[in-house]
């Protein structure tokens, strides 16, 4: 029973952590925090700001943090932009509460909040995975004045549509089975497994990765965030959400990944398909994390885009 309860957690977690990233353990010292709010929420989020100029605001996947962008921040900010990396919530250095509020939605709140509070405009809004999510829901926010505050969308092998759940999603969105099958395998090998998913060519991540990558897995409140998120990663109105998709105007890049297991590239085609102004562009030989396995093929297309 045992045995075959690790394996179960170890295929788990290489699904249920497609995207996972490290934080800046060992560099934490220009992290700011902003409490947002939305509804009755109020939760701390970290982030980074760095540079000037036209504002672009990074969104992280599942399971990750503002470390899965550190080859494409200074890229942009050498480019004259003020780049921006937030950890949602219940993710990386942000507050992680025991609440049930973990819908893309919910934090697409948060993040309009945010915007808010910093009074930015003109942004490029930048998601990958459960953050490309993120970012289409806030796009499509009901209100226009807060729509207008993104001039241009970017998504990075995104959640989009309504699709097949990956067996180990469903097994994380299962009471008790989630939350017992978590702890019984290390979390360095966890992470490693997940790696070896998201990423085509394993000899680009090292052990350091890997320990950095485990480390928020041990902050208070991480498994209860996985779980919540991945129960909720599909919400029931998605199909009236991703309708709205052909509403979308502003210009939009989609990059995807010729390999990715996690999502596919025809969901990026759809989207494409979807949205009225926009752009698809397939990197090679990479996972789900093109950021990450090919950084300078991800900051080409998106300095490219950004430029027009």
């Amino acid at each position: 029973m045992y045995t075959a309860a690790k394996i179960l957690v170890i295929t788990l977690l290489a699904f249920a952590i497609p995207a996972c990233s490290g934080i800046y353990r060992s560099d934490d010292t220009d992290v700011r925090y902003l409490s947002a709010r939305a509804g009755t929420q109020k939760v701390q989020l970290a982030y980074r700001d760095h540079g000037k100029g036209t504002p672009v605001l990074l969104l992280h996947g599942f399971g990750a943090s503002s470390y899965t962008w550190r080859h494409v921040e200074p890229a942009l900010v050498a480019a004259g932009h003020r780049v921006l990396t937030v950890d949602l919530k219940g993710f990386g250095l942000s507050e992680k509460p025991l609440d049930e509020n973990y819908s893309i939605f919910d934090q697409a709140a948060l993040i309009s909040d945010f915007v808010d509070q910093l009074g930015l405009k003109n942004v490029t809004l930048i998601g990958h995975s459960l953050g490309g999510g993120v970012a289409l829901a806030l796009t499509l926010h009901d209100d226009p004045a807060k729509r207008k505050r993104i001039a241009k969308l970017v998504l990075i092998d995104s959640v989009a549509y309504a699709q097949n759940i990956p067996i180990a999603f469903n097994i994380l969105r299962t009471p008790v089975i989630g939350k017992l099958g978590s702890r019984l395998v290390p979390l360095d090998v966890q992470t490693r497994v997940a790696l070896r998913l998201a990423y085509h060519d394993n000899s680009k991540f090292d052990d350091r990765d890997v320990k950095r990558y485990a480390d928020p897995l041990k902050d208070k409140g991480s498994r209860h965030a996985m779980i919540q998120t991945a129960r909720q990663i599909m919400p029931e109105n998605l199909p009236e959400l991703s309708a709205r998709y052909k509403t979308i105007k502003i210009p939009a890049l989609i990059i995807w990944c010729d390999h990715d297991k996690v999502i596919k590239p025809h969901i990026g085609l759809r989207l494409h398909n979807d949205l009225p102004n926009s752009t698809f562009r397939v990197i090679g030989s990479c996972g789900h994390l093109p950021q990450e396995e090919q950084p300078q093929d991800t900051v080409r297309l998106l300095q490219t885009f950004m430029k027009r």
